[in-house]
């Protein structure tokens, strides 16, 4: 992997109030970091990873809940006065946009969000995240309240070294666009529903 590389920072007013945007270079990837109040040197940072969704976050498409959570995970961290999002351009877990308009296409067909990536050959989640696990460790953040509903996220951020203190339910209201959606994430990609102890933990690099 590219090392890490901050690259511009600067506050942006938002309607959960100003946060401060840090964008990071890896090789010729950006990513960023959605930033309010004091992180550095904390533990039990309110946390978000979140994988872009141009569909949902740009055009409000119905058909995920990805606007949803990321709205919902700035909120969170507006109320605690402090927190992250680590925001990857990770389109389509992982697939880029031009193969998730075509697992679309196969979902009006008839299948789930799943067998839609298996029938054009990727796996059901592509995504890693050393990216993030860099990008927090370059922000000085000792250990996480990790808001999300994935397993494979957790376990991904603390193989890659991010200590996670605590796993936070993350889930939004569903609607009639996107129920078989949420339904599919919890039976056949396991994403918990239940708040309980900390889910992974990671191997003490910070």
């Amino acid at each position: 992997m590219d090392p890490v590389k901050r690259y511009a920072d600067a506050e942006l007013p938002t309607p959960h109030g100003a946060f401060r945007l840090v964008v990071y270079k890896f090789g010729t990837e950006e990513h960023l970091a959605i930033v309010r109040g004091e992180i550095t040197g904390k533990a039990a940072v309110p946390t978000r990873v979140h994988s872009e969704c141009w569909t949902g976050e740009t055009l409000g498409s119905l058909k995920c809940d990805c606007r949803a959570q990321l709205d919902h995970a700035l909120a969170r961290i507006a109320t605690a006065g402090h927190g992250v999002v680590v925001y990857l351009r990770q389109e389509g877990r992982g697939i880029g946009l031009g193969n998730k308009i075509r697992a679309y296409a196969l979902q009006a067909e008839g299948k789930d969000t799943v067998d839609a990536n298996l029938a054009l050959g990727f796996a059901a989640d592509l995504r890693s995240y050393e990216q993030a696990a860099a990008i927090l460790d370059e922000l000085g953040v000792q250990s996480v309240a990790l808001m999300t509903n994935n397993p494979a996220k957790l376990a991904g951020l603390a193989q890659a070294g991010v200590t996670i203190s605590e796993q936070v339910p993350h889930w939004v209201p569903a609607q009639e666009h996107n129920r078989e959606y949420l339904a599919v994430k919890r039976a056949k990609l396991g994403h918990l529903a239940a708040k309980g102890p900390a889910a992974a933990r990671g191997r003490g690099k910070r």
